[in-house]
């Protein structure tokens, strides 16, 4: 099979399940816990990758919580966010979506203006520096219950306080014990608000998750899916009305939601006519950026360039980006492999 190493790596993209926190760096969540000596985040980086070997879901999302914890001011938040951006840039991500949990931050007392002014400022200057285009989602951290949700679900619609790139409103954290259905009427307040409904389910739970997700939230993309295989139904629908999956296959593996890459679940997805994007979701953390996950998804898919760029497609088409935009990164997409393929 060729190496499309290469190919990949100059190919435009766009990243639609990647979390704000869970992209930091290694060197950037090194910074920040060396800023923050209390915290019990080590600061060297060997220390850190051992930090981040996780045992099981419970324990990435107690890691993860570790490391949201650094994150304490509104130049924590700035730096954050302008890095992520960058790091993006360097993958030649055009657009990307990136799933904030303002709870998180606003619990630890960071004023609510002061935030939304960091990622907005961060990302202005992202846009302009990098030509890297972000916009935001805010998701409901499941663990932390109705509070959170109430908080989240506030936030994202009070007029005053909306930032200007919010599109979506998700639900994460662990599916096990936190039942989708208790939080249809904050997904209604965001709706009725303009923002799209993008919860995780079915990452670690059946495809009921799913169901729930989809009946109750008014899921129109679905974050992870992995379960969605096992409900022959379950994937016809999602197929049929264009629901897309943002699948990431490293996360699967180091969450322990899926046993082994060979065993992904990705394959029945696409022979399903699912559409299907590609993700890394917390990337330092799993020891990978959305090139890799592309590299891995060509292999399980066996795909060729002209397949890796149709999964690229996918992710521009499964975005709220506007159509110009979207427009515009396709055909970019398109001039790029012909150029690239060209004798």
């Amino acid at each position: 099979m060729t190496d499309l190493t290469p190919f990949i790596a100059g190919l435009p993209k766009a990243e639609l399940h990647v979390h704000h926190v869970g992209s930091a760096s290694p060197r950037i969540v090194a910074d920040l816990a060396a800023r923050h000596p209390d915290s019990k985040v080590p600061t060297d980086p060997e220390a850190l990758a051992d930090f981040f070997t996780f045992t099981d879901f419970a324990h990435f999302i107690e890691v993860y919580l570790a490391v949201v914890d650094l994150v304490r001011t509104p130049e924590d938040v700035r730096l954050l966010t302008f890095e992520v951006a960058r790091d993006m840039a360097r993958q030649n991500i055009r657009y990307a979506e990136l799933t904030v949990t303002p709870y998180s931050s606003v619990r630890r007392g960071i004023d609510e203006r002061a935030f939304m002014e960091a990622i907005e400022d961060a990302r202005k200057a992202a846009e302009s520096e990098f030509g890297t285009i972000l916009r935001w989602c805010f998701d409901i951290p499941g663990e932390a219950g109705l509070e959170s949700a109430e908080v989240t679900a506030r936030l994202a619609t009070d007029d005053a306080l909306r930032p200007e790139g919010l599109v979506s409103f998700g639900l994460g954290g662990p599916e096990i014990g936190v039942p989708r259905p208790q939080f249809k009427p904050y997904f209604d307040r965001a709706l009725a608000a303009g923002l799209h409904s993008v919860p995780h389910a079915g990452e670690t739970t059946g495809p009921g998750t799913i169901w729930d997700a989809l009946n109750e939230l008014g899921a129109e993309r679905i974050g992870h899916g992995t379960s969605s295989t096992q409900d022959p139904d379950l994937l016809k629908h999602l197929a049929e009305h264009r629901i897309p999956l943002e699948v990431c296959p490293t996360s699967n593996i180091a969450t322990r939601a899926v046993t082994t890459l060979d065993e992904h679940p990705i394959k029945e997805m696409a022979e399903a006519g699912v559409l299907v994007t590609i993700n890394s979701d917390d990337p330092p953390m799993f020891g990978t950026d959305l090139n890799s996950e592309y590299a891995v998804a060509a292999r399980l898919l066996a795909l060729d360039e002209r397949g890796v760029a149709a999964l690229a497609k996918n992710a521009v088409e499964a975005s709220f980006l506007d159509p110009k935009g979207k427009h515009r990164i396709t055909t970019e997409i398109d001039t790029y492999t012909e150029r690239w393929l060209a004798p």
